[in-house]
């Protein structure tokens, strides 16, 4: 079982171009992406985290269970869902804008304990952010950090949410010593300041930087540097890719049996190259579609 912990929203996207374009409502939020993206890969999945009552929250809820995710620890509360207001450049870029002032999913409290089979729990984006919810899922994982169940972090920055951004960095340096794998973009990494080699030394057994149209790389003490470009696609946006790679990387992990932070510091060379290859088509398969739409492992034949 991998368990991802985060937040469930509504992206409101463009339909087309223009200030005035109608906005279609989508399920999004950077965690649920990546566990509705694993479920349709087929890697048995549950989410952590709370929604809403409301009809956006009982949306959020079917596109969960349509993807074979176990529901059964989502919280759920009267408060309304976070909206994300989306816009898609010209590149197909997306950018967003939050409205998330007393909503369900800042309220979500630790559980006290993971689904049996845990081997891996992952986190990231505006659940790290927002409180009180950002300090249970701290909590969760601190105390999931060990032998026996790899933790994944992405994340995931959205500026526009962080009140505080030498204290946000400060708090991202902190979780570093529970963290087993660092997934990050190129921009992530920019704003959040280090570079790889200081993460690794930090904690983590390795790190993924998304590199957008140049691709993937991963960091490890033992294998070095290791870069797969990216698959050619024509994007049509971008909303989502990020999450899917995060899905992909464990879901390919799981396939090599690499879910330890043991197994990711000694994994070869060749089987890094097959992981960012598969994570790498993977995004490429949701860029070519309007919002988070991720694919199936039937997809993705090499």
């Amino acid at each position: 079982m991998i368990v991802v912990a985060g937040e469930a929203l509504i992206d409101l996207v463009p339909e087309r171009e223009g200030p005035l374009a109608p906005l279609s409502p989508r399920p999004g939020g950077g965690p649920y992406n990546t566990a509705v993206a694993l479920g349709r890969l087929g890697s048995p999945t549950a989410f952590l985290s709370r929604l809403s009552t409301d009809g956006y929250g009982r949306a959020l809820l079917d596109g969960l269970r349509g993807a074979d995710v176990d529901v059964s620890h989502v919280q759920r509360g009267p408060e309304p869902t976070t909206l994300a207001l989306a816009t898609v450049g010209r590149d197909g870029s997306a950018g967003y804008a939050f409205y998330v002032d007393g909503t369900a999913d800042r309220l979500f409290t630790a559980p006290g304990g993971l689904p049996e089979g845990t081997r891996a729990v992952s986190f990231g984006t505006c659940s790290l952010v927002l409180e009180p919810g950002a300090s249970a899922y701290e909590e969760v994982l601190h105390g999931c950090a060990g032998p026996g169940v790899l933790t994944v972090l992405d994340p995931n920055v959205r500026p526009a949410l962080v009140p505080d951004a030498e204290g946000h960095r400060a708090r991202f340096r902190s979780w570093l010593p529970s963290v087993d794998l660092l997934k990050l973009s190129v921009e992530d990494a920019q704003w959040l300041g280090g570079t790889p080699r200081e993460w690794l030394a930090a904690g983590p057994a390795a790190v993924v930087l998304t590199r957008g149209a140049e691709g993937l790389s991963v960091y490890t003490r033992e294998a070095g540097e290791l870069t797969v470009p990216a698959v050619p696609v024509r994007v049509v946006d971008t909303i989502g890719a990020g999450d899917t790679v995060t899905a992909a990387l464990l879901h390919r992990l799981t396939a090599h049996g690499a879910l330890s932070a043991a197994a990711l510091a000694a994994l070869p060379r060749p089987v890094w190259t097959d992981v960012l290859g598969f994570a790498a088509r993977a995004a490429a398969a949701t860029c070519a579609h309007r919002g988070a739409r991720s694919p199936r492992a039937g997809e993705l034949a090499p």
